[in-house]
């Protein structure tokens, strides 16, 4: 069942948030979310950026969603996962008897098997340079080549990707095809650091906790002191790292309500980068 009316107004994001699990009200966050949702209906092409641990994986779902494709189906492929020397056959698939030891049926590759839907290309800045040409190649002619194969295949896909990296200063030194970047880069969406939205730390931290709550039977609080210091954090692990702080809290806490000497000890000594290294 799609969106109601009511959802399909970019301007009223509550519905939308609880969806997709979704926390926080900053404007910067809601200014991204209505992007997102704006863009959706199109086959646009779009780049979500953002540092590490923002929260950058909601975006392509919210965008599936609400595309007239939300009925068929959504794909992620993580780039920075798969070894390099697989990545072809993973993406486009390749026929039988293509190479030593593959499947004597062939392989339906990840582009084919999302035909009519959303391809999410997490972490594109980690896919490798022929693979780059292959992929442009693709979203230029709706059309590609299994691996050792002849005859093109032919597929209907959105592409949505997504990077932590600065890929404008890769294309600059031949780490990334600006052809490919700029196919990719219709739209951009960027997801602002926890640091530059900071009404949005408590929201998610009272979330951790009460989810926390829910799940152990508890009944913990934070205390005001332990609220100063998480807004005082300047969170360069951004929603990873206050979900890092507040499990080293939850687990190490003894009684119901969350107190500083409860916190990583580089936090209480002023808010190091290195607060979450005791939990990770």
């Amino acid at each position: 069942r799609g969106p109601n009316e009511k959802e399909r107004n970019p301007m009223d994001l509550v519905s939308l948030k609880q969806r997709f699990g979704v926390i926080g009200n900053s404007e910067l966050l809601n200014r991204a979310l209505e992007v997102a949702v704006r863009v959706a209906p199109t086959d646009l092409s779009v780049l979500v950026t953002g540092e590490s641990g923002v929260g950058k994986e909601f975006f392509p779902q919210i965008i599936h969603a609400y595309s007239a494709r939300k009925h068929n189906k959504y794909i992620a492929v993580n780039c920075g996962a798969i070894p390099e020397q697989l990545m072809e056959s993973e993406l486009f698939g390749y026929e039988r008897g293509a190479f030593s030891g593959a499947n004597p049926k062939g392989k339906t590759g990840l582009l084919e098997a999302a035909h009519g839907g959303t391809v999410f290309f997490d972490e594109i800045g980690e896919l490798p340079l022929p693979m780059q040409v292959k992929l442009l190649e693709a979203l230029d002619k709706h059309a590609f080549l299994r691996v050792g194969g002849t005859k093109p295949v032919s597929v209907d896909v959105r592409i949505v990707a997504a990077t932590n990296r600065n890929l404008a200063e890769d294309v600059e030194q031949g780490r990334f095809r600006k052809d490919l970047f700029y196919r990719l880069n219709v739209i951009p969406i960027l997801i602002p650091p926890l640091r530059e939205r900071k009404e949005d730390i408590y929201a998610l931290a009272l979330d951790m906790l009460d989810r926390h709550n829910a799940r152990h039977g508890c009944r913990k609080r934070l205390s005001p002191e332990v609220i100063d210091l998480l807004l005082s954090h300047s969170f360069p692990g951004n929603a990873r790292e206050l979900g890092n702080i507040m499990e080293w809290m939850l687990v190490m806490s003894e009684g119901n309500v969350l107190r500083p000497e409860g916190l990583p000890l580089a936090m209480r000594q002023g808010g190091a980068a290195q607060a979450a290294a005791p939990a990770e």
